[in-house]
């Protein structure tokens, strides 16, 4: 098979889908790996590094769309890359369908087969999300303490205080892989830690690896917390849909000036009302006198880490697509069929379908 590595396109998006290790193991297997010129450059490998593993550069995306069976990205295709994609081809890279119809009839209309790394999984596990989750996670503490100091624009509190001085408050919605790195975070810098969480099995199982506090999440719940709030954080997953308006406008207005929110959500719609995806070049934006970081790429702030988490959890299959084709890796790792969302012109995804009001058929 001719695997296909694009450089990533979207701004300030240095990571890439697959090392010179990876690379190497791929040609061992016989199969043909295609790199856009510098694609891997942003986090310190070189084209060097791929052609001594065995791999081919190739000097634009156009070469490299149309000579590819399988293309492996990061980010979802930009509308520049809509019209490189070919029927039969494969792709497979984070897509976040449900908040961009645009993008969802592109694809069908692409005939390629669409799959979606936050959709691999079931049992409640997403294994090729987790590592995303676990950074953006603990980022949203780092970038919201950091903005909460006065100089950004906050309200001046240090979230671990200091002997004498309260600390601040962190508020958590979620209690999955995001919400539960996010917690660890913020209470390993001192802060009062509070997780909303509607699973209560999940909130047992908080209670003990989390230094944080639970609460049963509802409204009333939130806005009963939101006015002691410093910094809150938006990390609700409905696997492959749209993430649910859990902060209204007028709740914001309960939090006192100069607070924070980071919505990790943001690639699935935001969870506020309030929440517009932002880049890492101009990250923050005010509503209601609270200050919103809402990038729709946060890991790839730290994209050499987020590449290695990335492509240890994607490489196995990516590398049973190359020797098996699609039917025979989902037969192997029926996780993968569960990532399907586009299939010979079908959206096949039932969450997606439902948030564009558009009809799913089953892979």
């Amino acid at each position: 098979m001719i695997l296909g590595i694009p450089k990533e396109i979207k701004e300030q998006e240095h990571r890439v889908a697959l090392l010179p290790a990876g690379a190497y193991q791929l040609t061992k297997h016989h199969h043909r790996v295609l790199v856009e010129r510098n694609a891997g450059a942003g986090i310190g490998y070189g084209d060097d590094d791929y052609v001594r593993s065995g791999a081919e550069i190739v000097e634009s995306p156009e070469e490299l769309y149309a000579a590819a069976d399988l293309i492996a990205k990061v980010k979802e295709p930009l509308p520049s890359e809509y019209p490189l994609l070919r029927p039969g081809q494969i792709l497979f890279t984070y897509l976040h369908l449900a908040a961009n119809r645009t993008l969802t009839e592109a694809l069908v209309a692409s005939g390629a087969t669409c799959i979606a790394y936050e959709s691999v999984g079931f049992n409640h596990r997403l294994p090729l999300l987790e590592p995303m989750s676990e950074i953006a996670g603990r980022m949203s503490v780092l970038v919201g303490g950091n903005l909460l100091a006065k100089n950004f624009g906050g309200s001046g509190v240090l979230l671990g205080g200091v002997p004498g001085v309260l600390p601040g408050r962190v508020v958590v919605l979620g209690g999955g892989t995001a919400g539960i790195n996010a917690a660890r975070m913020a209470s390993g810098l001192g802060a009062e830690v509070l997780i909303l969480e509607v699973d209560l099995e999940r909130m047992r199982f908080l209670d003990l690896a989390v230094a944080a506090s639970t609460v049963y999440s509802s409204e009333s719940s939130l806005t009963e917390v939101l006015p002691g709030t410093d910094l809150l954080i938006g990390a609700v997953l409905v696997p492959g849909a749209k993430a649910p308006k859990l902060v209204h406008r007028s709740m914001l207005r309960l939090m006192k000036q100069g607070s924070v929110f980071v919505d990790i959500a943001i690639d699935q719609g935001g969870c506020a009302e309030t929440s517009r995806p932002t880049t890492l070049l101009d990250p923050v934006y005010e509503e209601e006198g609270v200050l919103h970081y809402c990038v729709a790429n946060m890991p790839g702030a730290y994209a050499r880490t987020a590449t290695l988490a990335l492509t240890n959890a994607t490489f196995p299959y990516l590398e049973s697509l190359a020797d098996l084709g699609l039917e025979g890796a989902c037969r192997k790792r029926p996780a993968l069929a569960c990532g399907v969302t586009v299939w010979k012109k079908k959206l096949t995804h039932k969450a997606v379908a439902e948030a564009h009001g558009m009809t799913a058929e089953p892979y």
